[in-house]
């Protein structure tokens, strides 16, 4: 094993393409130019030079979310810590594999407040799953094998490894670390004949599967069996990616704004198997959907991580397994077949098809409809926050795992970044961005990263004048009272264009099918620039219809 002295920086960079890096994403600082350095001699890993930290972030989570390892991002001490925080807390609400590194200051200044200083492990320690510093050069390669290690396992999520700026110009001779894989979670064999007792002996049972570690093969073996069974399957808060929508049991998606049937049915069932999902607040509806204690109600609940299982959900039946080890095993339990999916399936489908909406200039739900219509079916949707997302979640019909890039986390600012480092990763595959007003200006900088860096990607900026989901919040507890949710905008089309990108304004449903062809016709970035009526707060309602139901 090659032990010749390197600097900690190189060090560094070796262990990153040991362990199979492809690209980093960074903001540069001061505090690790001697990582910069070293990746000037290793064009084996790409770096994706960004425009704002919260946006490095955002792409090395949804990077980690379509390599199956994690996404690296270096950022700077201070500032460039806090900005990144964002990607930190979205990577562990979303369990997405993410390694964070910030370079810090010297070891000799450390506690003095001195320039940009933070303690990063105190810092980060509530965010990620492990935070830690490296204070000796020849450490490096443990710790960065234990962050792959820890970021991919159980539940993946984020590890923030603090870099002293001395350390990584220090010498050792130490050698490489081996490829860390994500260990395999096989099933309990107990555990799985009480998951066939159980449902040999519902009458309604319904299955809500989500979280993080799905792939094609988990995605195609569970609704392989859902299918078979009968029984129906809610995907969770933005996890309608999860398995393909087309499988005849696929019931439809929990969250904001979900189909009142399929409300209706998870609260008729007598028994759930949630696969994944941790039955966050989004997709209960502040666990009131299914309330902790679920009387009435039995619960297997699947999770790869052992401590999440009984935290917060009374559970039947806990099984702690990996989704492609638990969707493989389910080949072999079968059970009497149920009518509940193909009913579901019907009533999901009604759910999802736009109707034309009277007096909308610029509908959407026939806009969404046009899109499913003119993209590839492995097509990227990358959204952020904001009521313009539901037109996308109630009519899309996700394909795969790896089709939907949105924040449970709900943060702003995530749509342009995640669609940047999608179209790195997939050059050859359709990428969309999909952002409101509010949302794109959050990260629209990033325009600049994605034509720098040539990436293929169309944009859509949904603008209604407004923080719009805010807004419908503000008419339903203080009618009347706008304050704070009205918006002055570019014109983001001429924004566009300066950046670098073709562009368009459309202002009419009609005109976005032809707006749309023109986008796919050209190359590089694009962007649709779409005015709509913030009158029509949501794919569901408006807020003359909210006022109505209040003086009713």
């Amino acid at each position: 094993m090659d032990t010749t002295p390197r600097t900690g920086g190189q060090i560094l960079v070796a262990q990153l393409l040991a362990q199979g890096c492809e690209r980093i994403f960074t903001v540069p600082g001061e505090s690790f130019l001697a990582v910069l350095d070293a990746l000037h001699d290793t064009p084996e890993i790409a770096t994706v030079v960004c425009r704002q930290e919260g946006g490095a972030a955002f792409m090395a989570c949804a990077d980690g979310t379509l390599g199956h390892r994690p996404g690296i991002a270096f950022v700077t001490r201070g500032p460039g810590a806090t900005n990144a925080a964002i990607g930190v807390h979205v990577a562990r609400q979303d369990s997405q594999p993410l390694i964070l590194f910030v370079g810090d200051v010297d070891r000799g200044t450390r506690d003095r407040e001195a320039f940009q200083e933070v303690d990063m492990t105190a810092m980060f320690a509530p965010l990620a799953k492990w935070a830690a510093r490296i204070d000796d050069a020849a450490r490096i390669p443990e710790y960065v094998a234990r962050a792959y290690a820890v970021a991919m396992s159980g539940r993946p999520g984020p590890v923030v490894l603090a870099l002293p700026e001395d350390m990584l110009r220090d010498s050792a001779e130490v050698a490489d670390r081996p490829r860390v894989e994500r260990l395999s979670q096989g099933c309990d064999e107990a555990g799985l004949e009480q998951l066939a007792d159980l449902l040999a002996t519902a009458e309604r049972p319904l299955a809500i599967v989500g979280g993080g570690g799905w792939d094609n093969v988990a995605a195609q073996d569970f609704a392989a069996w859902a299918d078979r069974t009968g029984i129906a399957v809610a995907t969770a808060f933005r996890r309608q990616d999860a398995i393909p929508n087309a499988c005849p049991a696929y019931a439809g998606n929990l969250g904001y704004g979900p189909n009142p049937a399929l409300v209706a049915r998870v609260k008729a069932a007598d028994l759930l198997l949630v696969v994944g999902a941790r039955l966050g607040e989004a997709t209960t509806d502040g666990y009131t959907l299914i309330t902790p204690d679920h009387p009435g109600q039995r619960l297997i609940h699947v999770h790869p991580d052992a401590t999440e299982l009984g935290m917060t959900y009374r559970t039947d039946l806990a099984i702690c397994a990996g989704m492609a080890e638990f969707a493989e095993a389910l080949a072999a339990i079968d059970g009497p077949p149920h009518p509940g999916g193909a009913e579901a399936h019907a009533e999901w489908l009604a759910w999802s098809t736009p109707a034309p909406r009277d007096g909308v200039a610029m509908d959407l739900g026939p806009c969404v409809a046009a899109m499913q219509a003119a993209l590839p079916a492995d097509t990227i949707l990358c959204n952020g926050a904001g009521n313009y997302s539901g037109w996308w979640h109630r009519y899309w019909r996700y394909t795969a795992p790896g089709t939907q890039l949105a924040p449970t986390a709900g943060a702003m600012g995530y749509g342009v970044p995640a669609a940047v480092a999608a179209a790195l990763r997939f050059p050859e595959r359709q990428v969309v961005a999909l952002a409101g007003d509010g949302c794109f200006l959050m990260n629209g900088q990033e325009l600049a990263t994605a034509v720098q860096h040539d990436a293929q990607m169309l944009v859509l900026v949904i603008d209604n004048g407004g923080y719009g989901t805010i807004r419908m919040h503000q008419e339903r507890e203080y009618p009347g009272r706008v304050q704070a949710t009205t918006l002055t905008n570019p014109d983001f089309a001429a924004l566009a264009r300066a950046y670098g990108c073709w562009a368009e304004t459309v202002e009419q449903t009609e005109d976005f099918a032809p707006a749309l062809a023109r986008a796919l016709d050209r190359r590089g970035v694009r962007l649709l620039h779409l005015r709509t009526d913030i009158a029509v707060i949501s794919n569901a309602t408006t807020l003359e219809a909210m006022a109505a139901r209040r003086s009713a």
